[in-house]
């Protein structure tokens, strides 16, 4: 379904109940998924072990993504970095520790209180090579061809246009770059 096949309405509806999840998200997203989150879901997801214990608990804590983005591929040292969806930036921070001081990590999300809280973890972090902006995926703020990689952990799923927001990734990441998401996706009709 593309963006023009959604009205209005329904897109506001989707905005407002992704805002109202996602603020409440940002606190703590203990209790608020059916699958495990914090440094529990980084371990079950085989986050690389080196890489989760460098990140203080308050920072783990607030991990709440479906997969493991990075178990799709590699991320270098040098590169430029664009995760789509960032909520708390947990797995921006981690794509800034892999690509090193040489690179750099930007992550974007929708969602206000994510973004301030995204802030706070890379101040936690003391991580000065990651970088966040609200705006939203079917927008990005960047010009063609940047990324090395793109990453994205139960984002797209959320977006209306999904079609949009893939293409907005693809403009943004350079030739031979690499597009690493986790989601999820729905194998049944999903009934109103």
């Amino acid at each position: 379904m593309t963006d023009s096949q959604i009205s209005r309405e329904d897109r506001k509806k989707i905005e407002a109940g992704i805002q109202d999840k996602y603020s409440k998200v940002a606190k703590s997203p203990e209790d608020q998924f059916k699958y495990p989150t914090g440094r529990e879901g980084l371990r079950k997801l085989q986050y690389d072990p080196s890489i989760i214990d460098q990140l203080p608990d308050d920072v783990a804590s607030l991990y709440c993504g479906v997969g493991n983005p990075f178990s799709l591929g590699e991320i270098h040292s040098g590169e430029q970095i664009l995760d789509i969806g960032c909520g708390a930036g947990v797995d921006a921070i981690i794509a800034a520790i892999l690509t090193g001081p040489s690179g750099e990590a930007f992550g974007v999300d929708i969602v206000p209180e994510m973004i301030r809280q995204a802030k706070n973890n890379r101040a936690r972090t003391g991580q000065e090579n990651v970088h966040f902006q609200e705006t939203s995926g079917g927008a990005l703020p960047f010009d063609d061809e940047v990324f090395d990689a793109v990453i994205s952990n139960g984002a797209i799923n959320l977006m209306p246009d999904k079609e949009r927001a893939l293409s907005e990734a693809f403009r943004v990441m350079k030739v031979g770059g690499r597009l690493m998401i986790a989601d999820q996706v729905s194998s049944t009709n999903v009934q109103k």
